[in-house]
């Protein structure tokens, strides 16, 4: 029977892989319970998923020390304060040495690993590969929120981190308001829309990272609902389950993967699709990240 990730170290501080967990939903504005996400993705990771990764030819951290880093009491924070906590975390994270694997929580959360990034690297140097229905460049929610949560709502993370420097590839976008697009032509975005024939080829996508260094995020619904149904805001027409994972495996190797986080988990009832979807995900991530750093040895 499957035995899952070994979660093998009490302290963070001491560890070379964090799982940083953000249990935030806060400025949802479809279908809340993406604070339930990450619970639902260790348990899979923990418990379900088979120890050798067939994507990867190996086991994930099987000589590393893994870590779980909880963010208790977030969801009761304001988005600010909720990014500045996420940012303290991981920089502590960052300091010691760790490759961080976030897990969420709405997609506002990937803005504190930004800022976190941001303030120990050169944010120039680092492209954001962003798999996702939407382009989240929404400078804020108030177009389509008569309460709106501000410059760090859920619709806003890419916005934020193209202001702080980062480059942005998106991939499998295909819901968007008019001025989402338009920033994306004026700061000359190669932008992978989905819906329009077939697919680009996977290697197009990796030629168009100009950097060495990538961040990668995954909002679950830039895939398919068949893959990925219980989100807060699922879009047909997103990417199959294979050529995700044919564009995740070649980011790794082609690249140097300095963090990634996978959010907008939203379990339901009698549906565990998705929560294991994303831990596999999450698995072959860490199991590439072990291989690639095997044949550097």
């Amino acid at each position: 029977m499957p035995t899952g990730l070994k979660i093998n170290c009490s302290d963070p501080a001491k560890a070379e892989v964090v799982l940083l967990c953000v249990p935030y939903d806060h400025t949802a504005s479809f279908r809340k319970g993406t604070c339930d996400g990450p619970a639902a993705i260790v348990n899979s990771l923990r418990y379900q998923m088979e120890t050798y990764d067939r994507y990867a030819g190996a086991m994930p951290a099987s000589n590393r020390t893994v870590a779980l880093s909880e963010l208790t009491g977030i969801n009761d924070l304001a988005p600010s304060d909720m990014v500045a906590r996420v940012k303290d975390e991981y920089v502590r994270h960052l300091d010691t040495g760790a490759f961080v694997m976030m897990l969420g929580g709405e997609h506002s959360i990937s803005t504190g690993a930004f800022q976190a990034l941001a303030s120990r690297m050169e944010a120039q140097t680092i492209t954001v590969v962003q798999i996702d229905a939407h382009f989240d460049l929404r400078p804020d929610d108030s177009d389509y929120n008569d309460t709106p949560h501000g410059m760090y709502a859920h619709c806003t993370p890419m916005r934020r981190a193209h202001e702080l420097g980062f480059n942005l590839v998106p991939v499998g976008i295909r819901a968007y308001s008019q001025d989402e697009m338009d920033y994306a032509r004026k700061n000359g975005l190669t932008v992978f829309e989905w819906g329009g024939g077939e697919p680009p080829a996977v290697a197009d996508i990796v030629k168009a990272i100009p950097t060495d260094q990538v961040y990668l995020t995954i909002d679950v619904d830039g895939f398919d609902p068949s893959c990925m149904p219980a989100t807060g805001t699922p879009v047909p027409g997103g990417l199959d389950w294979y050529y995700g994972v044919d564009l995740i495996r070649e980011v790794f190797a082609r690249k140097q993967v300095v963090g990634a986080d996978v959010v907008e988990v939203a379990p339901r009832p009698h549906d565990v699709v998705t929560e294991y979807g994303a831990a596999q995900l999450c698995y072959t991530m860490l199991a590439l990240r072990e291989a690639g750093r095997r044949s550097t040895d």
